[in-house]
């Protein structure tokens, strides 16, 4: 694809499509004649984009007034397109919301977990399905809101008479001219102060009325009061107090976990939480979470009363979000990013839960056998292979400066870990940094065994696939060609951060569908691969570490040193550890422990002095 001309230097959005017209991405520019420039400089282009590149037929813009109408506008166009090098915002529409029509005379509130409607005003998401119905039926005992549908309203406002509901004090019976739109009005203005948090004002106001109507000797007016009063503290003791200073914010965390990540909303109004959303994040171009939030901020605040006043997040905001939020707001918003108190107790809750998020995701994905089998056939289609891969084997490599090389096997099996097959290499043969040779060396090892499965614990893999680029992939395949078994085996290499699958005689890599099952057991496979490596790496440098730094002290071999490592938990822990802790382990003898307590707490050799000018 050539560099049109004509590109104008003027802020607005940009498509690039491909041969076959379907837009692949989508993106926004300050001034998009230097923006799109930098896409047909090929040198320092990710790997990322130059597949982008090597895919795009054509370009086209749209000029808009600002950044911010562009920032916009890119959000309608990816909701539109779904680009497939787009970051894409999944909402979770499992939680319900709650919504009342305040455009109509007599609106009945209802819970629904489906497409908004214009004119109604819609609280939430809530969590607990079950805790938000039994807030409703005390509310209504508060507030008697009619609850029936439009056929039954319809109904009793022929016959001209309430049904039970009205009966039991949970209905106003507006249906047969029992109030009028002004009271039933207050009682929606109160429903919406639940909702939005301000429960004290509710509480002092019900409050005021049964005691003026105790005192007037109103008794029965003063016991409903009194009813309502309680059923009102019910309903509001389900919803989470986090902060006592009665805050009106929203807080955002950006949770991350290789390509996917989670975004969390809270809103907390006086104090309590009244609403959590959450969007699963398919990341692109590795973006980062001021990125993300960029991203993501016209679709959670589209209109000026989502906005909230204060923002608590984890980093600051980019200043092109800022100018979107105050701009929406017509007022400047306050972002907080907390250090200690409160509101950092609530990013920490906030953090917490958007991890959550990403640990269950991930484990629907793994139970579910029709979402690992689609996961295999699609990830066989992508790579070639002759069937769906049972058995996949990933391999990784971890060290510290060219020391303590080692190697990581994980293995899969029908989309399931399976650890009792994963294994260990420290690396023999390579000296210094040399990520090629010591993988040569690990997968080499590993297919030494190939042919004589039936007498080890290895079974063939159906894949191979090796966490690097070309050049490990290159050296994988020469370790299988060493051994007379390259027909044999099945490799593939994945780059670390584009996510890009490379086969071995094909220049083009595989580009595996955004939001495929197979992208994320591809991602799972590499990130477990990397936690296996990185864990036996800092358990073998403690190990190293402390034979160097006890060495010389008598009484103390590899043996015991190995055991007094597992029983401390670290070198440092050693250090710091009390004659009377390190006496305290029945297998290490008093004079070795006080061997050990003196030789970390032996005076430093004087240093020399100066010499005079």
């Amino acid at each position: 694809m050539n560099k049109p001309s004509g590109i104008p230097r003027a802020s607005g959005c940009y498509l690039f499509r491909n041969a076959r017209g379907d837009v692949i991405y989508v993106g926004k520019a300050r001034v998009l004649a230097q923006r799109l420039s930098s896409y047909f400089q090929r040198a320092g282009l990710s790997v990322k984009t130059r597949a982008l590149m090597d895919e795009a037929a054509s370009v086209e813009w749209i000029v808009t007034p600002s950044e911010i109408d562009a920032l916009v506008l890119e959000n309608e166009l990816i909701k539109a397109n779904q680009p497939r090098y787009n970051m894409l915002l999944k909402d979770d529409k499992t939680f319900p919301f709650v919504g009342i029509n305040v455009k109509a005379t007599y609106p009945a509130p209802f819970v629904t977990r489906g497409q908004r409607q214009r004119g109604v005003r819609y609280f939430g998401p809530f969590v607990n399905v079950g805790a938000l119905r039994r807030s409703i039926d005390e509310l209504l005992q508060a507030y008697p809101l009619r609850s029936c549908t439009t056929h039954k309203y319809n109904y009793h406002e022929r016959i001209g008479r309430p049904c039970l509901l009205f009966d039991i004090h949970k209905c106003s019976g507006p249906c047969a001219g029992k109030i009028d739109p002004e009271g039933y009005r207050d009682l929606v203005s109160s429903w919406v102060r639940f909702f939005e948090g301000d429960v004290r004002h509710l509480t002092r106001t019900l409050r005021a009325q049964m005691e003026a109507a105790s005192a007037a000797r109103h008794y029965e007016a003063a016991a409903r009061l009194r009813d309502s009063l309680e059923a009102l503290e019910r309903a509001a003791s389900d919803q989470s107090v986090v902060l006592d200073d009665h805050s009106n914010l929203d807080v955002l965390v950006v949770a991350v976990e290789g390509s996917r990540a989670a975004l969390v909303r809270f809103r907390v109004r006086h104090g309590r939480i009244v609403g959590r959303s959450v969007s699963l994040i398919d990341r692109s171009m590795d973006e980062t979470h001021a990125e993300i939030l960029e991203r993501a901020a016209p679709e959670l605040y589209p209109e000026s009363d989502a906005v909230p006043a204060v923002l608590v997040v984890e980093a600051p905001l980019s200043t092109l979000t800022l100018e979107y939020l105050a701009a929406t707001r017509q007022r400047p918003v306050d972002v907080v990013v907390p250090q200690r108190g409160r509101r950092r107790r609530v990013l920490a809750l906030a953090s917490t839960d958007a991890r959550a998020v990403i640990a269950r995701d991930t484990l629907r994905r793994a139970s579910d056998h029709n979402v690992r089998s689609r996961a295999l056939q699609e990830l066989g289609a992508a790579l070639a292979l002759e069937r769906a891969p049972y058995r996949i084997e990933c391999f990784d490599m971890s060290h510290l400066q060219g020391t303590n090389y080692v190697g990581s096997m994980v293995v899969f099996e029908d989309g399931v870990a399976k650890k009792s097959d994963y294994r260990h290499f420290n690396v023999k043969e390579i000296l210094g940094n040399d990520d090629v040779g010591a993988m040569h060396e690990v997968v080499r090892r590993r297919l030494s065994h190939w042919r004589d499965e039936g007498a080890t614990k290895f079974s063939r893999a159906d894949l191979i696939i090796i966490d690097g680029g070309p050049a490990q992939l290159s050296a994988a395949t020469s370790a299988a060609r060493e051994l007379g078994i390259e027909g044999e085996v099945e490799f593939a290499a994945l780059a670390k951060r584009e996510e890009l699958l490379f086969r071995p005689g094909r220049a083009e890599p595989v580009v595996l569908e955004r939001a495929s099952e197979s992208l994320y057991l591809v991602q799972r496979l590499r990130d477990e691969a990397h936690r296996f490596a990185i864990t036996f790496h800092r358990s073998k440098r403690g190990r190293s570490m402390l034979e160097s730094s006890l060495e010389g002290v008598a009484g103390l071999g590899p043996a015991r040193r190995e055991r007094l490592l597992v029983a401390m938990g670290s070198l440092d822990a050693v250090r710091r550890a009390s004659y009377e802790e390190l006496a305290a382990l029945s297998w290490l003898p008093e004079e070795v422990a006080r061997r050990i307590y003196d030789h970390f707490r032996a005076p430093e050799p004087p240093r020399p002095a100066k010499e005079a000018r």
